[in-house]
């Protein structure tokens, strides 16, 4: 019931296309990120899910319908897309009251989603007097308000201080270990490698990347060891017989390209050579991510 499922998704804009013939599934019961440059389709895609545009052709579906065909959608689908969107003269209170009496959501999940979004001693306050971090809070308080299945964020840490970032990131990860769908879009990549346990990844509205975490970063990682020895030039000659060659490194390490760290302490047992540290080194997911979307990016600024 809570499985996202984007089907042939097109959308087009006069002459313009921002979502190209899109098909990915997101699955419950873990947090995907949903990546791509700007103007890569992702907002569009959220907006075509969410019923605010209608798709050229294609479905974008949850468990199966439209968002528009559920009679209560708060209670199936919550969603943060742009935390200016609640009435600047209404209090923080009363703008999530409409929402619930909309839904009929009982009143008293106002007071639980306040006190959970933080905000419960602004109750009173007129959403116009909000920090952009304190509307960002409305925002996720709002999307919690039907207790949904669904959650759909973005740009979630946009404008949170850091005991905010704390709490989203563990708020995102308990829903989805309860079993919700939880679609993440952000522009931060240490965010989201924080956060994620899979990834969406678009370019100029077509799909790029639909895979886990790991298998993202791994298929854009060149094999490397970093490490430290007691005996580096006994570590050369053994390594250069196998057909590798140490680097120097920082810090008074050594590097060494094209080799895994279980395959390099098995030659430093075999030729009895002390290691002090040994390590695989990884890319990150912003080296992954910039590598994928390099060819693909609507807008990028020159380097002089």
């Amino acid at each position: 019931m809570n499985r996202i499922e984007i089907c042939e998704l097109t959308k087009e804009y006069g002459t313009a296309r921002a979502v190209d013939h899109l098909t990915f599934d997101v699955l419950p019961g873990r947090v995907t990120g949903f990546l791509g440059p700007n103007g890569a389709g992702k907002s569009t895609t959220m907006r075509l899910l969410l019923g605010l545009d209608r798709p050229t052709s294609g479905t974008a579906t949850v468990g199966g319908r439209r968002f528009t065909d559920f009679t209560e959608p708060l209670r199936q689908v919550g969603a943060l897309l742009d935390a200016q969107a609640a009435h600047g003269g209404r209090t923080a209170r009363d703008h999530l009251r409409v929402l619930a009496a909309s839904n009929r959501i009982p009143a008293r999940r106002v007071d639980e989603v306040l006190e959970q979004a933080g905000i419960a001693s602004a109750a009173g306050r007129r959403v116009k007097t909000f920090s952009l971090g304190m509307r960002q809070r409305l925002g996720i308080a709002a999307a919690l308000l039907g207790d949904p299945g669904v959650l759909l964020l973005d740009e979630p840490t946009n404008g949170l201080d850091p005991e905010g970032i704390i709490w989203i990131r563990e708020l995102m990860r308990t829903l989805a270990a309860e079993g919700r769908t939880v679609l993440v879009s952000s522009h931060l990549m240490s965010e989201t490698a924080a956060l994620a346990d899979h990834l969406v990844v678009l370019g100029r509205g077509r799909l790029l990347a639909d895979t886990s975490m790991k298998e993202f970063i791994d298929a854009r990682s060149t094999p490397r060891v970093l490490l430290r020895t007691a005996d580096p030039d006994r570590l050369r000659a053994a390594l250069a017989r196998d057909g590798f060659e140490m680097a120097a490194a920082e810090e008074g390490r050594w590097s060494i390209d094209g080799i895994r760290a279980a395959d390099l302490g098995g030659i430093a047992a075999r030729e009895s050579i002390a290691l002090l540290e040994l390590s695989d080194e990884r890319a990150s997911l912003e080296q992954a991510y910039l590598d994928l979307t390099a060819d693909h990016a609507q807008f990028a600024a020159t380097t002089r």
